[in-house]
């Protein structure tokens, strides 16, 4: 299948090449990503490719609607009073790239074919969950998980969840964004395309992908495993991600149906006789409620690994 033409035509040239880069980081959307800054160029450009997307500036958007021939139109408007009397949809210009691109996909979602983005996903690859998960407390467990997500995403599509209760928004992961209760929210939806709506809701940290956490512990607390797990099938389904982090808090209701669930578990752990008491407690009480199998994927690691 092939990707779509997304052209953005705007007189601000650094604001439109800043715009195009953040468009073509996002891979699992298909773009080919277009740059022109004035119209004549845009109505040349749509003689040689068909022009599925266009994103044209305030000033432009009279012009634009005699010269160039696209499926979708959005004007990037500022906020001018005049500009609601367009006749085309108008994004606001100056908004963060996430919001923008949300607002985008709810306007013109049809455009980002699901199978499109399946498509886009390796082949052939396993698909797995490695829980990161420990008993024992302040041993750098979600620094471990960030790492070994940033390495894994070197050659693949990893996505960083954090099931803690107090991930401490503001220490390793940004504020004021929106967080893994949105991606629920959207994965209750029956007929809500996931996978498209991950891309406006992911942060990054170099290679690696990662959702903002829970703001309100209570929050985490009303989720039962039944719907994590469902919600982290639909990731590998419907997303291009190979691999899932979870950074498992103790705190979470049913802790053992979401380990379960993992293809293999890390546990960092420390060598003091009061670490490796609680982690004694832990594994008898994994044996006492049948959970061997749990047993089986945990990998130890020193703590501060």
């Amino acid at each position: 299948m092939k990707s779509k033409n997304l052209v953005i035509c705007d007189s601000e040239e650094e604001y439109a090449k800043a715009l195009a880069m953040f468009f073509m980081k996002k891979k699992e959307l298909m773009l080919q990503v277009h740059v022109c800054s004035r119209v004549s160029n845009a109505a040349a450009l749509g003689e040689k490719i068909q022009t599925d997307l266009l994103l044209v500036s305030a000033e432009y958007a009279k012009e634009v609607q005699e010269e160039v021939k696209a499926e979708k139109v959005f004007v990037l408007g500022t906020g001018e009073r005049a500009e609601g009397e367009l006749r085309y949809p108008v994004l606001y210009k100056y908004q963060p790239g996430e919001r923008l691109l949300g607002d985008l996909i709810r306007e013109c979602a049809e455009l980002f074919d699901a199978g499109n983005m399946m498509y886009g996903m390796p082949g052939g690859k396993v698909r797995k969950v490695i829980g990161v998960f420990s008993p024992v407390h302040r041993v750098g467990k979600t620094a471990y998980a960030l790492k070994l997500g940033e390495e894994l995403a070197e050659s693949e599509n990893v996505l960083y969840l954090n099931l803690e209760t107090y991930a401490g928004a503001g220490g390793h992961f940004e504020e004021n964004r929106e967080t893994l209760a949105d991606v629920l929210y959207y994965a209750r939806q029956e007929k809500a395309n996931l996978g498209l709506m991950l891309t406006t809701l992911v942060c990054h940290r170099g290679n690696l992908d990662y959702i903002q956490p829970m703001a309100v512990s209570e929050d985490m607390k009303e989720v039962r495993a039944a719907e994590w797990v469902d919600l982290l099938n639909k990731i590998l389904e419907q997303s291009i991600y190979e691999t899932l982090i979870l950074d498992i808090g103790d705190g979470i209701p049913e802790l053992y149906r979401i380990l379960k669930c993992c293809t293999e578990i890390h546990m960092p752990v420390l060598e003091d006789r009061f670490s490796q008491a609680k982690v004694t407690q832990f594994e008898r009480e994994m044996r006492l409620l049948g959970q061997e199998d749990v047993l089986k994927k945990i990998v130890r690691k020193g703590g501060d690994a």
